[in-house]
């Protein structure tokens, strides 16, 4: 394995992480890079999202280049999860740059939040003016701590947005919908059982299923979190992690520990849940 980016030294080559499913694409970007960047160093090429976020944590990279849609974990999801998991002794956050295949609603959204990315097959003029943006803002955050603060701020309300969106049109992130849902229709053995949402506690995602928790029962449903998350009130739901969506006025208590992560409790449950980084800014004090 590549020793990880040392932190600091005047002679250092920027670093880069690639994450595509597609080896040929994969090459090709590197290719591109080295055309169009030729001090950046391509530490690792990976194939997955999980590994993408076990390797950017290792080698510590100045650039991501990662593809939207990879096996496991999507490349925005892959993002999020790092996020959550970086920490200052990592030092600054990576630049993001996503890779996707041509899609309108992809590309308004990313364009919506200013985080860049590169549309497949990479052509070499798009690739240069990403460089030119990466070195900006890299040699931006080098020279001030706080703009490398505020510039990792933006990523993770970048990321909200993004994530929010799920890939559909600008405009369609969890907001207050137009007949917010009412009744979770949940399988129990060979019935349905009718659950009022104003009784749900908290909905968590787990493997193929989601987790549909009241004060006294649980139960498990089929909907992907991303689609049921549309269908909630914003007000009343608040997603508070990738895979948990909470009732906003269920909320006990929240507290953070010695690492500075959150977590909450709710009223009428015994479960501690984490809150993500990308969703810590729900808890401020008034």
């Amino acid at each position: 394995m590549n020793a990880p980016a040392e932190s600091s030294g005047p002679e250092r080559r920027p670093s880069a992480l690639i994450a595509e499913d597609e080896p040929l694409l994969a090459q090709a970007l590197q290719a591109e890079l080295a055309r169009a960047w030729p001090a950046l160093q391509v530490l690792a090429t990976v194939g997955d999202g999980a590994t993408a976020v076990a390797q950017a944590l290792a080698l510590r990279p100045d650039v991501l280049f990662f593809d939207i849609r990879m096996p496991g974990l999507s490349g925005l999801d892959a993002a999020a999860e790092l996020a959550d998991t970086w920490t200052p002794a990592h030092g600054d956050f990576p630049a993001l740059v996503f890779v996707t295949a041509y899609d309108q609603y992809a590309v308004q959204a990313f364009e919506t939040q200013a985080i860049d990315y590169l549309l497949k097959p990479v052509q070499a003029a798009r690739l240069q003016k990403t460089v030119e943006k990466v070195q900006e803002a890299l040699a931006r955050r080098s020279s001030d701590a706080i703009h490398s603060e505020a510039d990792f701020e933006s990523t993770l309300s970048q990321l909200r947005h993004l994530l929010a969106a799920g890939g559909g049109p600008p405009g369609a992130a969890h907001g207050a919908p137009a007949t917010p849902l009412k009744v979770i229709q949940a399988s129990v053995g060979s019935a349905i059982r009718m659950v009022p949402v104003d009784e749900v506690l908290y909905f968590e995602a787990a493997d193929k299923y989601v987790r549909v928790l009241t004060a006294a029962h649980e139960y498990l449903i089929r909907t992907p979190l991303k689609e049921l998350l549309p269908q909630l009130d914003s007000q009343s739901f608040w997603q508070i992690h990738r895979g948990t969506v909470v009732r906003a006025d269920a909320i006990d208590t929240v507290t953070r520990d010695e690492a500075g992560k959150l977590s909450l409790t709710l009223r009428g449950h015994t479960d501690k849940l984490a809150v993500s980084r990308l969703y810590s800014h729900l808890f401020r004090a008034m």
